[in-house]
C-alpha cells in the first residue's frame, strides 16, 4: 500500500493506493477462485480515526483513496489500513509533510 498525507493550510490531504486484486464474485466464478475484495477502509491521525469506510466488490484492481481531514500537523504520524473479504490486513504508517 502507497500513503500520501500532506499538510496544506489547516487541511491534511490524504491519497492512499491498496494493492489489491479485487476479484468480484463473477470473476471468481469464472476463474473457480474465491471472491476476495477490500471491505473496511480506516485512517487513524494520532490515534483518532479520521476516515472509515465499508466497500464492496466494484472498487477496480489496485483501487485509490482520496480524503481530507482537519486536526492534525506536520510531522504527526498516519496509519491507513485495510481488511478483505478473506480477512486479509495490510497497514501503512507514515508522517504527515
Amino acid at each position: 500500500m502507497k500513503v500520501k498525507a500532506k499538510l496544506k493550510g489547516d487541511v491534511v490531504k490524504v491519497k492512499a493506493m491498496a494493492k489489491h486484486e479485487m476479484i468480484t464474485y463473477d470473476q471468481a466464478k469464472k476463474k473457480g477462485v474465491p471472491a476476495n475484495f477490500i471491505t473496511h477502509w480506516e485512517a487513524k491521525a494520532n490515534d483518532e480515526v479520521v476516515y472509515e469506510i465499508s466497500t464492496s466488490q466494484f472498487l477496480s484492481k489496485n483501487p485509490i483513496v482520496k480524503f481530507q481531514f482537519k486536526g492534525a500537523k506536520k510531522g504527526d504520524p498516519i496509519q491507513m489500513t485495510w481488511i478483505d473479504k478473506l480477512g486479509n490486513t495490510k497497514t501503512k504508517k507514515t508522517k504527515i509533510k
